[in-house]
């Protein structure tokens, strides 16, 4: 098996951002998609107030990588969801991260 255990997906937000109407649906979908790839989640809350909510993989000691951004529109989670899954699966082509190649079959399963 793959070790992703120094994966995480990372969730920026601005502690104004409301959290019911925005953040709910970014947390729900990486939390799901972080489940599929076997990583860790966080949701790091910030003081400084700016308006996009952001979603970035990391893997280990590298730069995190920037996947999602929402400026404020109204999305699902399910919606989301599709585009990290989509994200993941064309990361997982770049030789860096060979442990998301083997998961590509498990990304692009329809759940």
């Amino acid at each position: 098996m793959l070790s992703t255990q120094d994966s995480k997906l990372l969730v920026y937000a601005s502690s104004s951002v409301p959290r019911e109407s925005r953040l709910k649906p970014v947390s729900a979908a990486a939390e799901k998609m972080a489940k599929l790839l076997n990583v860790s989640m966080e949701i790091k809350r910030f003081r400084k107030r700016f308006t996009p909510i952001y979603v970035y993989y990391k893997n280990g000691d590298e730069e995190p990588i920037p996947i999602y951004c929402n400026n404020g529109g109204a999305t699902d989670a399910q919606e989301i969801y599709t585009t990290l899954r989509n994200m993941m699966f064309v990361l997982s082509f770049h030789p860096k991260h060979s442990t998301l190649r083997g998961l590509r079959k498990e990304i692009m399963r329809l759940s």
